[in-house]
């Protein structure tokens, strides 16, 4: 199953928002792969396992932890691209599947950022969930990053201030 979306950052033309620079946006996206307990809701930490730079690619494998449930996965950070990938491991109760959040700018000081989703169709877990469950799913992901977009944009006003 494939799900994506577009958040607006900069509206140049039309926006009570401060505009927010690329390097800002980059700051917080780069921050929630090393610290995501500050981003998401419910999580209670991150241990990150192995940690591996090569130029402008970092490669992090982390364990999150939401209480009694843990989830595995890898992140590959490139900078060079402002793209983040996040791939996590399939386990009996949670299909294979990846994220990926990149900055796109169209024009000038016109941001957005696209955050695209994979789930493994071939997965039991996923084969396990009907449209409802997969439909709130998505909404869930979207919430998560409206919620990641808040945090960089109130982390960016603290750093004006």
């Amino acid at each position: 199953m494939h799900f994506e979306h577009l958040i607006q950052i900069n509206a140049p033309y039309d926006s009570p928002l401060p505009l927010l620079s690329r390097a800002q946006v980059w700051r917080g996206l780069a921050l929630r792969a090393y610290d995501p307990a500050s981003f998401v809701m419910g999580m209670e930490g991150c241990s990150i396992r192995n940690h591996v730079r090569d130029g402008a690619i970092e490669v992090l494998d982390r364990t999150l932890y939401f209480g009694a449930f843990e989830v595995q996965d890898r992140v590959i950070v490139d900078t060079d691209r402002h793209l983040i990938r996040v791939e996590v491991q399939s386990t009996e109760n949670w299909p294979r599947c990846t994220a990926t959040t990149n900055i796109e700018e169209p024009e000038p000081d016109s941001l957005f950022i696209r955050f695209a989703y994979e789930w493994d169709d071939a997965d039991a877990p996923e084969q396990g969930l009907d449209d409802t469950a997969r439909e709130l799913r998505s909404q869930a992901c979207m919430a998560v990053d409206m919620d990641t977009v808040a945090r960089i944009r109130e982390m960016s006003t603290q750093e004006l201030s």
